[in-house]
């Protein structure tokens, strides 16, 4: 349109003359097309994702085996800027079960129904093979300042304790309002309000509340099956965050708090120093403190999540080194043994530097971990990873500090990924392999095993993003 107009110009100046009647309306029609809805919907942001996730679970003998396969698709549209500062944006997710163990028929020996690859689909309907669809994110977003975005609907959460935890088909995700200031150079906020969750391995929205339970729930601090599911009051949650970023520090303040439930503050310091031949060192340091809040989530301490007057710290710390071609670093947690650290699984993964995909240290006090973890990028395309960790719990039978009758164990995780580039770019192959190892005592209970330890997991993803 640029073109034509400036050509107009140069025809006038140039010629002194009018020009044919015919050009001039074509460009008047050009101009006006601009502004039309038809237009703005021309011009916007389309963008797709199609994934395809294979995962099998080897338990101890005598104990059941399980694999799927799924096969999923979605495609999102952003518009351009319109009123100068306005965008909508819009995207849904299918997933296709392409084959699968029975994934509701409980293991025989312990009554437990599967735990990862029920995730590949809907966790609420093992069975279900269609209806797998879900609008993911649904929006608007309003620019304020010169980097500042409010942004109100459905959307991916990233914050430490409430974020997408990729680890099966398709995120989890939000429904609130979001605000982002950067506004400064080294200064960063960020504020969240959110009355809705729809959870990862789930097809459904959810209010706050609501979305606690969904996932297994654990026992409560008497040894009894919780029984929070449905039966938990919290309206809303609300995240404020900073973060400062100067030459080699980087300094995160968060405050998740989760109406009538929970409280969680969290700061994370971390240092790297200026890298010499392509190599520096990072030193990092998280402190988190957790109180309940109202009655955590129901009158009656039986079926709260949370108890009254309880909380916990847990405190995590990390040294290692960086360079283009090889990381590696050391890491240690440790939950204070006060009570149990809680964050619904629903949620997100847990930000402690001792997090290794496939398990988490939710419902859990006097933990003690320690990790160690590599990378190392032998080419272009391929990153290799290679984890291992120890984790000393609390004694299975000590239900205050153990929520989910996990064992002390071993694990180790190595991953391969694999970027495609040229006529494939876009695609990538993932390969995760996981072993869990027993450290504690089960007392030949395989409730205790199954599912948890003693067990190898492995996952082959592929993802295509345009």
């Amino acid at each position: 349109m640029k073109t034509q107009i400036l050509f107009i110009l140069i025809w006038s100046l140039v010629t002194s003359s009018p020009l044919p009647a015919h050009g001039l309306q074509k460009s008047q029609e050009a101009v006006r097309d601009t502004n039309t809805l038809g237009h703005l919907l021309k011009t916007g942001k389309f963008y797709g994702h199609a994934r395809s996730y294979w995962s099998a679970t080897l338990n101890q003998k005598r104990l059941t085996d399980y694999y799927a396969w799924g096969l999923g698709a979605g495609i999102g549209y952003q518009t351009p800027k319109f009123f100068q500062r306005f965008q909508l944006g819009i995207s849904s997710f299918f997933i296709f079960n392409l084959a699968s163990s029975d994934l509701a028929s409980p293991d025989p020996a312990t009554s437990i129904v599967n735990r990862y690859e029920i995730g590949l689909f809907d966790i609420e309907r093992p069975n279900n093979h269609q209806d797998l669809g879900r609008l993911e994110e649904f929006y608007l977003k309003a620019h304020l300042g010169k980097k500042s975005i409010l942004t109100i609907g459905r959307q991916i959460p990233e914050t430490p304790f409430i974020n997408p935890q990729d680890g099966r088909m398709s995120p989890t995700l939000t429904e609130g309002a979001v605000l982002d200031i950067q506004e400064w150079q080294h200064l960063k906020l960020h504020g969240e309000y959110l009355w809705r969750i729809s959870p990862r391995s789930t097809m459904r929205w959810f209010g706050v509340g609501e979305s606690m339970g969904i996932y297994p729930v654990g026992v409560g601090i008497d040894g009894v099956p919780s029984q929070y599911k449905g039966q938990t009051d919290a309206d809303f949650m609300a995240i404020f965050g900073v973060t400062y970023r100067k030459k080699k520090w980087e300094i995160q303040l968060w405050d998740t708090y989760v109406d009538n439930v929970l409280n969680t503050f969290f700061v994370k310091t971390e240092w790297r120093s200026q890298a010499k031949g392509g190599t520096n060192w990072l030193a990092g340091a998280q402190f988190t403190m957790q109180n309940t809040t109202g009655n955590g989530g129901n009158p009656n301490a039986l079926i709260a999540y949370a108890q009254p007057g309880s909380g916990t710290v847990v405190i995590s710390t990390r040294v290692g080194q960086e360079s283009a071609r090889f990381d590696w670093y050391l890491n240690a947690t440790h939950i204070g043994s006060a009570g149990r650290y809680l964050m619904p699984r629903e949620w997100g993964k847990e930000p402690f530097y001792t997090f290794m995909p496939r398990e988490r240290n939710d419902g859990f006090g006097d933990l003690t971990a320690a990790t160690v973890n590599t990378r190392f990028k032998p080419g272009k395309h391929i990153d290799l990873t290679l984890s291992g960790g120890y984790f000393h719990l609390p004694d299975v039978r000590n239900f205050r500090l153990n929520k989910y009758g996990m064992p002390g164990y071993s694990q180790v995780n190595l991953g391969i990924t694999y970027q495609f580039d040229r006529y494939l770019k876009g695609l990538s192959a993932f390969l995760l392999v996981v072993r869990k190892d027993k450290l504690g005592r089960v007392y030949g209970n395989d409730r205790y095993i199954f599912n948890k330890v003693n067990m190898v997991h492995a996952n082959l993803i592929l993802n295509y993003r345009f």
